[in-house]
């Protein structure tokens, strides 16, 4: 499984996966992805069929759910299934190509999913802060073109980074020691001088399409905090902020983990690399998993939504019945 020739003759990868799992839980550990993905896969589509079908949910907020759902799903799908097959099939080879396309979805969609939070943010930072302008400022065609550029500006970012990393020589291993590829499991088998210089670009990046949201976010969140508590009524207390408790939820879910690592690493915490893998399997799926619950139960209107087609079917099953 080593090899130690330049790019030229590497053709594949081997996913480690988790390191020194005994092979009696390949079976269960399978399973438990699999679990995960069809969980994803499930409640993902679930979330883009019913807002979509459901002309009274067809607002701003719910299509920018919609948007987060399809980058869920996706980002489950690009993930999850090398590494089921790897301990269901025992099939762990990935081709050189093959990874770096992986390696391109999986920093691609994380950094959609946090312009996508901004979004999220944007929308609730005016609609609490300057409701009367709400109508206008935020409106479906607005809100489109907002999700829109969320998925366009990492595009050429993540193109530069692909383009800067495949020219490398990649001569100490073809072993990628996590669950799937990304951009510090290959290029830390990469040698050379350009190595540093590309893996720095690469931070500047990751921390540009990561920082920048998540200033605004914060700025959105304490401005909408501190709007709420000026409310004399607590009554409307309780209702606004319900309105936001989704969005700040699901952007904790994303942002929380991954400051938790960088900061463990930054402070010189370490981890072994069992749990690092595993801390980075959590921040990467749980949200996907557990968003469409979110939005389902902590969101007013999709479980009225939800109730009266609940109800509707009951009845229509009761008038067939009869």
């Amino acid at each position: 499984m080593m090899i130690t020739i330049n790019a030229t003759r590497m053709r594949s990868f081997f996913i480690l996966g988790f390191p020194g799992l005994s092979p009696q839980f390949h079976g269960p550990v399978s399973a438990l992805l699999f679990f995960v993905y069809m969980s994803i896969a499930i409640g993902n589509i679930f979330i883009l069929v019913f807002v979509l079908s459901e002309r009274s949910l067809q607002k701003p907020t719910y299509l920018v759910f919609c948007h987060l759902a399809l980058n869920d799903l996706t980002f489950g799908t690009v993930t999850l299934p090398k590494i089921i097959s790897k301990y269901w099939f025992d099939d762990s080879l990935i081709s050189f190509y093959g990874c770096f396309l992986q390696m391109f979805f999986v920093h691609y969609l994380g950094s959609v999913t946090s312009f996508i939070l901004l979004v999220m943010a944007l929308d609730r930072f005016v609609a609490i802060c300057v409701p009367l302008r709400y109508p206008v400022l935020i409106t479906n065609q607005i809100i489109s073109v907002l999700c829109g550029f969320a998925w366009f500006i990492p595009l050429s970012l993540l193109i530069t980074i692909i383009l800067q990393a495949l020219p490398l020589d990649y001569c100490k291993s073809n072993v990628i020691a996590q669950c799937y590829c990304d951009h510090i499991s290959i290029t830390s088998q990469a040698c050379g001088e350009n190595v540093k210089s590309v893996q720095i670009t690469t931070l500047c990046m990751a921390m540009f399409c990561l920082l920048l949201p998540l200033a605004f976010i914060l700025f959105s969140y304490v401005s909408i905090l501190v709007v709420i508590l000026k409310m004399s009524n607590s009554a409307g207390r309780r209702k606004t902020m319900s309105t936001c408790t989704p969005q700040i939820f699901i952007t904790c879910l994303f942002y929380l983990p991954r400051c938790f690592v960088y900061v463990a690493n930054t402070v010189g915490f370490s981890f072994s690399l069992g749990v690092r893998i595993f801390l980075i399997l959590l921040y990467s799926l749980l949200p996907a998993a557990v968003n469409p619950i979110i939005y389902c139960f902590k969101t007013q209107d999709i479980k009225q939504a939800l109730m009266k087609r609940v109800r509707t079917t009951r009845i229509r099953v009761i008038k067939v019945s009869v």
